[in-house]
């Protein structure tokens, strides 16, 4: 695996329409496919492969939905089946090409080197399996999942595909995930869990990721929602900072990662071709699966529908504990619920003030600019914001024992908070198993857990080590969760975008941690005599932390090669052309356009290069398409700080051709207008209708214009090599004829790879950035015309 992955990384960036991508990288997996069928010809098995260039465009709800376009992409499809062949297949997916600007060993050769092992171990078993296996290198995922919808579309063989396990990375190294399955299809869990050798899952992931939180996608979607088919998706989490980098390399990927992804992969595939629900998956269909990990060494996996009545269940009991208390003689009852509601009420206050306080010193920390200075440092923001949240419910309630509660026995006010947090905890499950999330699971170990350990009590509180030991299982498996997320979700603020102030995010992170690790600790504050101590500690290290981070201690970014935190960033050199409606040129301007992809912009920047300030901040020209920039993706919304420092204008030697190629008035009363493009294998269409004028059909997917951002369409597109030039049209429906013109409609070309990537002025900048940070840099082109 070692030394397919080395090969593959040694091809350097390996964009779509690359030589590196479209020639060596192929070549060299046909090389080492046709290697593994003359060695297994003998065998019970028959290799067959087929290189697919396919052509094709969909529309989807991803980055505010956008369509895709593209031409002679690259699919190396393999096909291993019984010599007396196999009418149901498992689809095996990889993809081996890069970002432009990262080998990309994690993202994703590392899963294309996994596959070809499995592939050479599969094809040489003595035993014919029963199914057969379709393994699908796929070149271009990085173009937003173009191959995999060119596959599972148009490819013959895509007819005989039951289920698919696809192979990602959302970081570099550790544990490969499970953090999507199905749609459905709870057998493909079962197999996972019963067959992976390490298995680690988790449902928690899945309802996350597909909520649209975090901004991503995978081969997964394709497969689920153009090829109607069930899967598995694995990806590796760790040490997501170097995603899409420089530092994504080989040497950074363990070999124990490896070892464990090559052996979960192939005991999974083995199982799953020799099982008898490939054959028939959709007679096993019924329902979602509930199924988390414990601490990495098995899998707990149940139908959803079990979990359903186990929720309920535990709900009833929660209520029947809580009843017979309600239900005492005179009026100890409803006293008791009187006393329980305005318990609650504190605990929710006390939740609601904190997480309030703690925001407000995320905002303070915002203000003074120095956002983003746990990402080299976490324990910083632990220490900052956990002290907070832990220091502000502590005194809530120490007030509140102090000044409310003064009459009433500690052991009295433990035994009601203990109450609390179990209704509390109710109330989440019953929400989350109403709204039919299998994520409740959660609060289900929450409530049973405490509460059978509550009941095995028999002098309330005195005898703690039964107690904790009651609330060990949920709170380690709760601590592995929080881990997890912060896992994700720390390297993914450093590349959010310019609008969502990270450090609001972290410590609402941070506060919800702690307001569930305190759930069922916070009545032991009722308990002891004094919080004095306590509060003065967690006091110091909040204001020693705070006035160390206002003090610019923690510096955000780190270019240690052992553990590099960069700074991410876009430059493009670029030249702009606006066309007047009559197609003369209205005006034209090239400079280096530079995008910060998190929160803190050019701050840190700019002490290294002065020309990069606020003077050269640029603003959405908001009556051109798509402000007026070269976006690759339609991410404006994310991205909306931007510098454009002056500079010669771009001569690629393949430059942009762009022609009108006929308009006609047709009898509808619309008009339809068509066009040639011929560029470099990344280029991007924006469409802005006039007002007056609307957008009613074009030649892209199935001839419905889709998600209007905005009032502007956003077409990615993309081909391979020997392309023809991109012919396309649209309709425009005309309501009241515009004094502008129709439309306003503008082609960026941006060059990847070869000598058009770089340019002098692009060079000399790059050099001058500091070593924590990393510019990912092209040149493009952006014309705009009016029609």
């Amino acid at each position: 695996i070692l030394k397919h992955l080395e090969r593959i990384t040694s091809f350097g960036p390996r964009t779509v329409g690359s030589p590196e991508n479209e020639i060596t990288t192929v070549n060299y997996l046909l090389d080492q496919i046709e290697q593994i069928r003359t060695e297994s010809q003998t065998g019970p098995h028959s290799i067959s492969v087929d290189v697919q260039r396919p052509t094709g465009s969909f529309s989807i709800d991803f980055l505010g939905g956008f369509t895709s376009y593209y031409d002679r992409v690259t699919n190396i499809a393999v096909k291993l089946e019984p010599k007396t062949t196999a009418q149901h297949f498992m689809l095996a997916n990889c993809h081996f090409d890069s970002v432009a600007n990262s080998l990309g060993a994690s993202d994703d050769a590392v899963s294309c080197s996994v596959m070809l092992e499995v592939l050479h171990s599969l094809a040489n078993l003595s035993t014919p399996l029963k199914h057969g296996i379709i393994f699908l290198f796929n070149g271009a995922e990085e173009n937003i999942l173009q191959a995999s919808h060119g596959f599972i579309t148009q490819h013959p063989w895509a007819q005989q595909v039951r289920a698919f396990v696809n192979l990602e990375a959302a970081g570099v190294g550790g544990k490969e995930v499970v953090f999507q399955t199905g749609p459905e299809n709870p057998w493909l869990v079962q197999a996972y869990v019963r067959a992976a050798v390490h298995p680690f899952a988790s449902v928690v992931g899945q309802e996350v990721f597909q909520s649209g939180v975090i901004p991503s996608d995978t081969d997964f979607r394709i497969y689920r929602d153009f090829g109607k088919i069930p899967g598995i998706d694995l990806a590796f989490i760790e040490n997501g900072f170097i995603y899409h980098t420089k530092y994504d390399t080989p040497e950074r990927i363990h070999t124990d990662s490896i070892q464990r992804a090559g052996d979960n992969i192939l005991s999974v595939l083995k199982h799953l071709v020799m099982s008898d629900e490939l054959a028939d998956s959709s007679a096993y269909r019924h329902g979602n699966m509930v199924f988390f990990d414990l601490l990495g060494v098995t899998v707990v996996a149940y139908p959803a529908r079990v979990g359903t009545i186990i929720n309920y269940m535990a709900a009833v009991a929660t209520v029947i504990y809580l009843g017979k208390k309600s239900m005492l003689t005179s009026n100890a009852g409803g006293r008791y619920m009187r006393d329980l509601a305005c318990a609650a009420c504190v605990a929710v206050l006390s939740w609601f003030v904190t997480l309030l306080t703690v925001l407000i010193v995320a905002l303070l920390v915002t203000l003074a600019g120095r956002s983003m200075f746990w990402y080299t440092h976490f324990y910083a923001a632990v220490c900052l914001y956990g002290s907070a949240a832990v220091g502000k419910i502590l005194l809530i309630h120490t007030l509140a024992r102090n000044l409310y509660y003064g009459g009433v026995s500690g052991v009295d006010l433990s035994e009601r908070f203990f109450d609390v947090s179990l209704l509390l905890w109710c109330c989440v499950l019953l929400f989350l198993t109403q709204r039919g999330l299998c994520s409740a699971y959660v609060p289900m170990m929450m409530v049973v857990f405490p509460l059978a350990s509550k009941l095995l009590l028999t002098k309330h509180f005195r005898y703690c080590v039964l107690y904790l030991t009651g609330l060990a299982v949920p709170y380690v498996h709760i601590m592995f969760l929080i881990w997890v997320v912060f896992e994700i979700f720390t390297p993914i603020l450093g590349r959010s975008g310019t609008e969502i102030p990270p450090d609001v995010v972290l410590a609402s992170l941070v506060t919800l941690a702690t307001i569930i690790l305190s759930s069922y600790f916070m009545h032991f504050i009722y308990l002891s005599c004094s919080t004095r101590r306590i509060l003065a500690g967690l006091g110091s290290v909040f204001v020693l932390m705070f006035v160390l981070v206002c003090c610019g201690l923690f510096f955000p970014y780190s270019a240690d090669p052992s553990s590099p935190r960069p700074k991410r960033i876009f430059v493009q050199h670029s030249t702009r052309v606006l066309h007047a409606l009559d197609g003369t040129v209205e005006r034209s301007d090239s400079g280096l356009w530079i995008n910060s992809l998190d929160y803190s912009g050019m701050q840190h920047i700019t002490p290294h290069i002065p020309q990069i300030n606020d003077s050269i901040r640029t603003r959405c020209s908001e009556q051109l398409p798509y402000c007026g920039f070269p976006w690759f993706l339609p991410v404006k919304f994310l991205v909306k700080k931007s510098w454009y420092l002056p500079a010669p204008e771009v001569s690629p030697e393949a430059p942009l051709q762009f022609r009108l190629l006929s308009r006609q008035d047709t009898e509808w009363g619309t008009v339809k207008m068509s066009f040639e493009a011929k560029g470099p294998s990344h280029m991007s269409l924006y469409l802005r209708p006039h007002a007056g004028a609307s957008l009613m059909g074009w030649s892209f997917g199935d001839g419905m214009p889709r998600f209007d951002l905005s009032g502007e369409y956003f077409v990615f597109y993309s081909h391979g090599l020997d392309a023809p030039a991109w012919s396309f049209w649209f309709e425009i429906q005309v309501n009241a004829p515009p004094d502008e013109g129709l439309i306003s409609l503008a082609v960026s070309s941006h060059y990847f790879f070869g000598p058009d990537r770089r340019s002098e002025p692009l060079e000399a900048l790059l050099k001058r950035f500091p070593a924590w940070a990393f510019p990912s840099s092209w040149v493009s082109t952006y014309h705009m015309y009016r029609y």
